[in-house]
């Protein structure tokens, strides 16, 4: 079949077989198809839908390939998402509440915009004669475009990483760092996924079992926004029910937002007992355990762990088993037997302690070479966490193993034929056949990304070793654990919507080979754990036009252009806030709102991982030294889920289990709370269970569509209360407004140790 997109100009107008068939007068055409269908249906597979039951209910099986794609309102309205999104989520992700203003409010907002262009905008050709002729204006606002400015917006909506680096240097190390090499770090690690992605599409995208169901969101959401659906009497059209949620969820959060905010987390259990520490510590759903609180605001169930609605069944029960085991089995025993001293400490935290259980002074053992005082580490002592804080490392550890042995047994046999139909014909999917007809972004320019971004970071990171200190050997190392888990991951992803880290992994492994250099250790975290994550973005988006029937070099390039510009728009936004807020990211700092929590726990891991180093925490020269045992516990826990299904073959429920999620459940916390994951598995029970199995035409017609109503209500809403609000510094000061109504959770139990705001001792 021969391909549209032959010689793609930067903007083009038609996309269909034949380029060379371009009717001239197109847009006149257009401009009176009023009621253009969403897509044109493909009568030879009509019959033909995906084999996974939730895509089937919610993803087209047609296609219109004379839709223009690289119109001028795509790249206008895509670069101005892009840029919007990435300067709004960069200037909240340094507040003491990050809030997270996601691709979908960008994905509603730009509809009118586009539908303005399209009416008011002249057909007129631009650079006529040449091959990059195109159309101000080549018709109706269309869904394709639509994808593509999403797709830019998505590169806004998602974080850069190697930010961390540059706040962590500039404002808790309080070292030089320039412009320029920040801009070097955050571009080539932004970039760096792209050549894992080339490589592992075939295993991650083009298959059908691969179905990502984040994406499911974005495709239900496209489809009330562009297709025309007739309202029967006494019901709601998908736009209808989709306005009515927007507006709902708009309104409703001035009040966690702003009015009342003890909604973020009522832990009433605190209430019940005001002066028991240990009532407290049970139920804080910001500082303790969290039993039987729960949050009535969106931004604590989706903040971290991504929306609720959007998660199969199976993904949110292996979750909550992990969480409830992790949280109320592993952490109170602990605890209470006072391992590691722990009763010295609270028991959820992600500070920093000395042996007193006072937080530990971390600037007082670095030297003037960026290197660690070993006179004042030995002066201080030993470093301690919490009890939380030392599980969570742990399973961290368990996780890492967990995700290899899963991926080896249930899906080995899956990779290797896949390996094999590469190199000849493949069984492909309706959506895979309806792709064909669009020619596919070669993998050598995958490649060459990939090997240009490699010989760039070892430049940086050799010509500029005072300010990064990573060796060259520490980039190729990184890059080859990236490249070993971008496929495990990915499937794990792809299939349960969850994303297991590499994190703690790759900060193990640099820390012990290369121990004493913090920036060091963050640098090799980021380039191993983000490359490769941002490969799993990549191939996300590159699913999300594989469901849309976007070209896949169209797809190409938006990724391409999006992510740099929202590199840039993130570094630049970062400099400018960390240039001129007093006391930016100071914990202590009166009143401040600019607590940078997030990056107060890249600090602490660039201290135990790079500056102290892993051997003198979890090696045998530290106090944590068992907590290795995690990793040979991750390994054998999917083996005996694995040998269960053999020995059970009728009992389906046992293939569900999935122990890299499960293990992985609280990889989130910290920053994460205990509020966030009770509220996100109570959510995810009843939509993925109650009403997907008790309400299923509901779910198919509202389910992922309520999820994008309640993310753009959030957004708009939180927006608009800083900007009228919170520039102005106008706040209410009342009992609502105290978010967790507990005091004592963060208190120590051990007896004599002595904590100000906390009774001495246990109480």
């Amino acid at each position: 079949m021969d391909d549209p997109n032959e010689n793609t100009p930067l903007i083009s107008t038609h996309q269909q077989e034949d380029p060379d068939s371009i009717h001239e007068n197109y847009e006149e055409e257009h401009h009176h198809q009023e009621s253009q269908p969403l897509l044109n249906p493909s009568s030879s597979f009509k019959d033909e839908n995906s084999p996974v039951k939730q895509v089937a209910l919610t993803v087209p099986t047609t296609d219109d390939p004379n839709l223009p794609v690289l119109t001028f309102r795509m790249w206008f309205l895509g670069t101005l998402s892009c840029v919007v999104l990435s300067f709004l989520n960069q200037f909240f992700w340094y507040r003491t509440e990050p809030l997270s203003i996601t691709a979908i409010s960008a994905q509603i907002a730009v509809v009118p915009l586009g539908q303005w262009m399209a009416s008011t905008l002249p057909n007129r050709r631009m650079l006529r004669g040449t091959r990059w002729e195109f159309s101000l204006n080549p018709g109706p606002f269309n869904v394709k475009e639509h994808v593509l400015i999403t797709i830019f917006a998505n590169a806004g909506a998602g974080s850069v990483y190697a930010i961390h680096i540059v706040t962590v240097v500039k404002i808790y190390f309080k070292k030089h760092l320039t412009f320029f090499v920040s801009l070097l770090v955050v571009l080539t690690t932004q970039v760096l996924g792209f050549g894992w992605a080339g490589i592992f599409r075939r295993y991650l995208v083009e298959p059908a079992e691969m179905w990502w169901p984040s994406n499911l969101v974005q495709v239900s959401l496209f489809r009330a926004l562009h297709e025309k659906e007739e309202r029967s009497k006494g019901s709601l059209t998908r736009t209808q029910f989709f306005l009515i949620s927007f507006i709902c969820s708009f309104a409703y959060y001035v009040f966690p937002g702003y009015l009342f905010q003890m909604l973020t987390s009522l832990s009433w259990v605190c209430w019940l007992w005001p002066k028991s520490i240990l009532a407290q510590q049970l139920g804080s759903g910001l500082h303790g355990l969290g039993i039987a609180a729960i949050g009535l605001d969106w931004s604590s169930v989706s903040s971290y762990l991504g929306s609720p609605l959007a998660s199969p069944w199976f993904a949110t029960a292996n979750v909550a088993a992990g969480f409830l085991i992790v949280m109320y089995v592993v952490t109170p025993i602990s605890y209470w037997f006072n391992l590691y001293k722990a009763k010295t400490f609270p028991i959820f935290s992600s500070q920093l302690f000395t042996s007193s259980g006072s937080v530990y002074n971390i600037t007082a053992i670095v030297d003037s070479h960026f290197r660690i005082d070993e006179e004042a580490y030995q002066q201080q002592g030993h470093l301690y966490l919490s009890t939380f804080f030392a599980m969570t490392y742990g399973v961290g550890f368990a996780a890492l193993s967990a995700t290899v042995v899963h991926v080896a047994l249930f899906h080995g046999r899956e990779i290797w034929e896949q390996s094999q139909a590469s190199f000849k014909e493949k069984k492909i999917d309706i959506h895979t056949k309806l792709m064909a007809r669009y020619k596919e972004a070669p993998e050598w320019w995958f490649w060459v990304i990939l090997v240009v971004n490699i010989a760039a970071t070892i430049f940086a990171c050799e010509y500029y070793k005072e300010q990064l200190q990573l060796p060259w050997w520490g980039v190729l190392l990184a890059c080859g654990i990236a490249f070993i888990f971008t496929l495990p991951i990915g499937i794990i992803t792809a299939i349960t919507n969850q994303t297991p880290g590499l994190n703690i992994i790759t900060e193990y492994i640099i820390g012990y080979i290369y121990p004493g250099y913090p920036v060091a250790n963050m640098c090799f975290k980021v380039y191993g754990y983000i490359s490769m994550m941002q490969a799993i973005t990549f191939l996300q988006d590159f699913k999300l036009g594989h469901y849309m029937k976007i070209p896949p070099r169209t797809m190409f390039m938006a990724q391409v252009v999006g992510t740099l510009i929202s590199a840039l728009v993130y570094l630049s936004t970062a400099w400018w806030l960390m240039e001129t807020i007093p006391d930016i990211c100071v914990q202590t700092a009166t009143n401040s709102v600019w607590t940078c929590p997030g990056d107060t726990v890249f600090y602490d891991a660039s201290v135990i991982w790079g500056l102290i180093g892993p051997r003198r925490i979890f090696g045998n020269e530290g106090i944590y030294e068992a907590i290795n045992w995690f990793f040979l516990g991750g390994a054998i826990a999917p083996i005996l889920v694995w040998l269960a299904t053999k020995a059970f073959p009728n009992q389906e429920w046992i293939r569900l289990i999935n122990m890299p999620v499960l293990i992985a459940a609280t990889g989130m916390m910290p920053p994460a709370t205990a509020v966030n994951y009770t509220t996100w598995i109570l959510v995810g029970f009843l939509s993925g269970y109650v009403v997907f199995r008790y309400a299923p035409e509901w779910w198919e017609r509202h389910n992922y569509l309520l999820s994008g109503a309640l993310d753009a209500g959030l957004a708009f809403m939180g927006v608009a209360l800083y900007l009228c609000l919170g520039l102005e510094e106008i706040s209410l000061d009342w009992w609502g407004n105290d978010l967790d109504g507990c005091p004592y959770a963060s208190c120590p139990t051990e007896k004599g140790v002595m904590v100000q705001g906390c009774p001495v001792g246990y109480s």
